[in-house]
């Protein structure tokens, strides 16, 4: 359950990051104009969870990736 809500906040924080590091002049101008225009545009309305989604998996292959060679390089050392 731990590893869920842990992955949950993880998610949560780069659902924000990504949203500022995107749209930092309308969240900070306009935030909530910025945030009725959401329906309206170009990339849909649920575009900020997919590409969200995307990044999170992408960083998700990564972790795994980094998790795979220090077993592999550390399971070396001890043989």
């Amino acid at each position: 359950m731990r590893a869920v809500v842990r992955e949950l906040i993880l998610f949560g924080v780069l659902f924000v990051v990504l949203s500022l590091a995107m749209h930092f002049s309308a969240w900070i101008d306009h935030p909530i104009h910025h945030l009725e225009a959401l329906p309206s545009s170009p990339l849909g309305l649920w575009h900020p969870l997919y590409l969200t989604l995307a990044v999170y998996l992408l960083l998700g292959v990564v972790r795994l990736l980094v998790r795979f060679f220090r077993r592999l390089f550390s399971g070396a050392k001890r043989a």
